[in-house]
């Protein structure tokens, strides 16, 4: 039975910035996050977080192709 946990960073000098983006995007869209423990987030508070983190990454995305 292999191991493939989706979360891990493919550079793991990189879950510092993704922290900070994730707490960036929670600060959007008005979702208190903390550092550590969130589970007591509703489901709709995790999935703005991570609609908006999407969001972003697709704006920039399409910016760089300009």
């Amino acid at each position: 039975m292999s191991n493939n946990n989706s979360n891990q960073l493919n550079v793991p000098e990189a879950r510092e910035a993704m922290n900070r983006f994730k707490m960036e995007c929670a600060n959007e869209v008005g979702v208190n996050l903390k550092q550590g423990y969130n589970g007591d987030l509703s489901s709709r508070e995790a999935g703005s977080v991570g609609g908006q983190m999407v969001k972003k990454m697709i704006e920039s995305y399409e910016n760089s192709m300009k």
